[in-house]
C-alpha cells in the first residue's frame, strides 16, 4: 500500500510541476513582436537572394589516371568539396588508404560545373586494372 502512496505523491509532483511552468509568457498583448517581424523580413530576404544568385561554377579537372589522394586534392584545389569515392570493382571496398587507389572514371565529366556539385570518383587498387 506504501508503494501505491509514493507513486502517486510522484505523480502528482510532476503533474505540479509541469502546470507550473505552463502559462507564463503574457499573450494578452495584442502588438505584433517588432523583432520577430523584423527577423523573419530578413530570413525572407535573404532566401530570395540566395535564390536568384547564380551558382559558382568552376572548371572540374580530369582525374581519370591519378591516385585517388591526388585526384582528391586536386577536385578541391578547383573548388569542389562535395567528394565521394567508391570502389569501382563492384566488391564496396573502403578507400582506406587513398594513396594506394587509382581512379578509373569519375562522374561528372571534366568540365565547367557549380562548385556544389557533388564529384563521384570510382577507383581500383593500384594492382587492379580499371
Amino acid at each position: 500500500m506504501r508503494i501505491r502512496y509514493t507513486i502517486g505523491a510522484l505523480t502528482t509532483a510532476a503533474l505540479l510541476t509541469l502546470t507550473a511552468c505552463e502559462g507564463t509568457e503574457d499573450t494578452s498583448s495584442s502588438k505584433p513582436d517588432k523583432a520577430a517581424a523584423d527577423t523573419s523580413s530578413q530570413e525572407q530576404q535573404d532566401t530570395a537572394d540566395a535564390d536568384t544568385g547564380a551558382a559558382e561554377t568552376a572548371e572540374l579537372p580530369d582525374l581519370v589516371g591519378q591516385d585517388l589522394q591526388a585526384a582528391q586534392d586536386a577536385a578541391q584545389a578547383a573548388g569542389f568539396y562535395v567528394l565521394d569515392d567508391q570502389d569501382a570493382s563492384g566488391q564496396g571496398r573502403l578507400q582506406v588508404m587513398d594513396r594506394n587507389w587509382t581512379v578509373c572514371s569519375q562522374e561528372p565529366e571534366a568540365g565547367t560545373h557549380p562548385t556544389d556539385t557533388q564529384v563521384t570518383l570510382f577507383a581500383v587498387k593500384d594492382s587492379e586494372s580499371c
